[in-house]
């Protein structure tokens, strides 16, 4: 009898979980809430452009097309590849548009059951012994529900979308007592066009936030409004935003993302040959870190602007927080049409925002709120068990308990894809999915619940140091070469895919490397 896997998404994660997963024979049931696959590039701002160069994001058997001329495809252009990928694989008639997951919900052993478990499903195979996934969905055109049973679910639903982080404010100082408007940047991406550009016409703008999409806003709201009107955005840190991937005319691909690199950062399970490399070429690391510095602020004057962080650019590779700067921000910022002002918390009065340590109220009409999702929230809630909500959101003062960022040690049957981050979703996505993939094929089994929490706790213990109060983003940019080696092990794959010594040690690996086992 045919094991049943369902498929939660269809952006990035969704449609490799889909390809892999069929190549092993099995017929998915894939299920989309919206009307179109591509998840965050579905519904995102007119001027968005893709962060990391377009050699970083690509499918490994499906590369761009000639067409596409520029580094940094614009949001169309990146639609149009996830569509084209799709169509060649022939993966959008799996795909129950309009149908949204409401919950899933474990039937088989009991919680005393499963706690008395040593391997992960209890066996340690992926379909576990009798367990089935009731997942339950909701025709978003009929408001009709229907209840599914699966043997084995893989979660795709990302944490950049849907539940928007709504931050803290002071008592009486919350939106609702501004006489303007306020919305989060969710619901100004899935405005048209059109629309968008002539909601913020005319408008005193405020941006809260510092990442890609706050910077994007505030330029569109600068070409709508100009020195009229000026956008003014509110950011707590300051952070290693890239004018490029050129430091001083070296790609920073042989910076960061070759072997040589990672021999100079300490990795979760390094034997003591690798701790002592690490150790002794720290002052290289720094070197490296300060290089990179060293040309962003010349390039975009941060100094200047006030605008120079105060951590090493290595944290912000570790963190996945490198976001590329709009062309024309800062110069904008220069002219006038776009102000920043630090704020490290801030509230609302009638006239507008309450800065901290501001006597002045900030004057403003629209607010849009850019600080981001509350993914783990989003992963949560889609589980009926209270006991698997706890796991899947463990401790707060630890990272997202997956191995190899992929599998809850106690939750059976289930993966996750794509909720952990790396420099490019897309690379990682697919390698996990690819793993995934010869895991549900028998080709090698997961480790006992107690060996896979020890790998989890050495994580653990690694992104805390390399990314400080931004752990809980279970980033591996800074090692997805280590991170890639576990999983070609695991699949008794070669992990060095290139040929010849110094080809292996200095030149950059790139999806392209992982095309065939």
């Amino acid at each position: 009898m045919e094991r049943k896997v369902a498929i939660v998404g269809t952006g990035i994660s969704g449609l490799l979980a889909c390809k892999y997963i069929l190549s092993k024979g099995y017929h998915p049931l894939v299920f989309e809430g919206r009307g179109s696959i591509g998840g965050v590039w579905y519904e995102t701002l007119e001027t968005s452009k893709l962060q990391t160069p377009k050699s970083f994001y690509e499918f490994s058997d499906f590369p761009w097309p000639p067409s596409i001329i520029g580094d940094f495809p614009d949001q169309h252009e990146v639609f149009s590849y996830l569509e084209a990928y799709a169509c060649h694989f022939d993966l959008l008639r799996h795909i129950r548009f309009n149908q949204k997951v409401i919950n899933i919900n474990y039937g088989g052993a009991s919680d005393a059951e499963m706690q008395a478990w040593t391997q992960w499903s209890c066996t340690g195979e992926p379909f576990g012994v009798d367990g089935k996934w009731s997942v339950t969905v909701q025709d978003t055109k009929r408001f009709s529900t229907e209840v599914y049973q699966v043997d084995f679910v893989i979660l795709c639903v990302g944490r950049f979308s849907d539940v928007p982080n709504i931050p803290d404010f002071p008592p009486d100082q919350g939106p609702e007592v501004f006489h303007g408007t306020v919305i989060h940047c969710k619901d100004y991406s899935s405005m048209e066009y059109a629309a968008a550009r002539e909601f913020i016409k005319g408008k005193k703008v405020t941006v809260v936030g510092s990442s890609k999409h706050a910077m994007d806003i505030a330029m569109e709201s600068s070409f709508a409004n100009g020195l009229e009107n000026p956008c003014t955005v509110l950011y707590r840190n300051e952070h290693w935003n890239v004018p490029d991937y050129l430091p001083w005319g070296v790609h920073i691909a042989y910076l960061y993302f070759n072997r040589f690199s990672e021999l100079l950062v300490h990795k979760p399970g390094e034997g003591f040959l690798l701790w002592l490399l690490a150790t002794l070429l720290s002052p290289l690391r720094w070197g490296v870190s300060k290089f990179v510095e060293s040309y962003i602020k010349k390039k975009l004057r941060l100094e200047k602007f006030g605008m120079v962080p105060k951590h090493s650019f290595l944290k912000e590779v570790s963190s996945c927080l490198i976001t590329t700067v709009p062309d024309g921000f800062y110069e904008a910022v220069e002219k006038g049409s776009i102000i920043l002002k630090k704020a490290p918390s801030f509230g609302f009065c009638k006239q507008g925002v309450l800065i901290e340590g501001k006597s002045e109220p900030l004057k403003t009409d629209l607010v849009i709120l850019a600080t981001g999702f509350r993914g783990l929230d989003k992963l949560k809630d889609i589980f009926v068990s209270p006991t698997f909500q706890d796991l899947i959101v463990g401790s707060p003062d630890k990272i997202v308990p997956l191995y190899r960022e992929c599998i809850h040690p106690w939750i059976p049957q289930l993966a996750i894809i794509g909720f952990s981050e790396s420099i490019s979703n897309l690379y990682t996505s697919e390698m996990r999915c690819r793993w995934l993939a010869e895991l549900l094929d028998g080709k090698f089994k997961v480790p006992s619940i107690k060996e896979m929490e020890k790998d989890i706790a050495k994580w653990d213990t690694y992104m805390k140091q390399s990314s400080g109060e931004y752990y809980r983003r279970s980033c591996i940019g800074a090692l997805h070469i280590w991170y890639n080696d576990q999983l070609c092990k695991d699949m008794g794959w070669n992990p060095k895919r290139k040929k010849g010594f110094f080809s292996d040690l200095f030149q950059p690996y790139m999806p392209m490397d992982y095309a065939k086992p």
